[in-house]
């Protein structure tokens, strides 16, 4: 499995952690910065991440901030991506089985480091269920493609 990892400078100690894990877990990762812990806009991280996903050179992105919101937010303005922001098991496992997210947003001051291992782990293991989650997925997408600016 290849993943994309980003962080701002809030989430680089969260993402660090989830470097290791995806390296005992066997799987290859790129890392698409924040490297450091000076202040960046993390919207030029998550568009790499989400054009990474989106363009096949990874299977699923993670991207780190503060409280992930902002990092879902802006994943989800790349057409493809489909950004989870996931605080538990449960939230992960759903991300995946109903939605088919593609990018798991996480965030460092919200979630300890080892919950959010397990939730890593968990996306990561978990597989789209497709049926009628296929049908809504397919709705969302129409969405996507179809958005007209009304300004």
């Amino acid at each position: 499995m290849r993943v994309a990892l980003g962080c701002d400078h809030r989430g680089l100690v969260l993402k660090q952690a989830v470097m290791r894990l995806l390296g005992e877990m066997g799987h290859e990762f790129k890392d698409y910065g924040c490297f450091d812990t000076v202040s960046v806009d993390y919207p030029d991280i998550a568009v790499q991440v989400g054009r990474a996903v989106v363009s096949g050179l990874a299977d699923y992105g993670v991207l780190v901030c503060s409280s992930g919101i902002g990092m879902s937010i802006a994943a989800n303005k790349v057409k493809g991506v489909r950004a989870a922001l996931c605080g538990d098991m449960l939230s992960a496992r759903r991300a995946r089985l109903h939605n088919d997210a593609n990018v798991l947003c996480l965030g460092q001051d919200i979630i300890g480091e080892g919950l959010a291992m397990e939730v890593v782990k968990t996306f990561l293991s978990t597989s789209f269920e497709g049926g009628r989650h296929a049908r809504r997925l397919s709705k969302v997408q129409e969405i996507e493609g179809s958005f007209l600016d009304t300004a």
